[in-house]
């Protein structure tokens, strides 16, 4: 299990070395475009909450009618 744990332990520090080193060089293209994206699937999925949230409300208070 030490064993294990030491293999992970190397392979996160090297994983983490590589995404943490800095660029040799600055290319920002797509950045944009990507921030963009990641924008709008946090829209999607806050406008996706709140439907389910008051579908469920919705429904619930149907089965109240008599």
């Amino acid at each position: 299990m030490l064993r294990l744990y030491t293999n992970l332990s190397v392979v996160w520090f090297a994983i983490s070395a590589r995404l943490l080193r800095p660029p040799g060089r600055k290319d920002e293209r797509g950045s944009v475009t990507i921030e963009n994206v990641l924008w709008a699937v946090a829209v999607i999925a806050i406008v996706a909450i709140v439907v389910a949230a008051i579908r469920a409300f919705v429904t619930s208070e149907s089965g109240k009618i008599r």
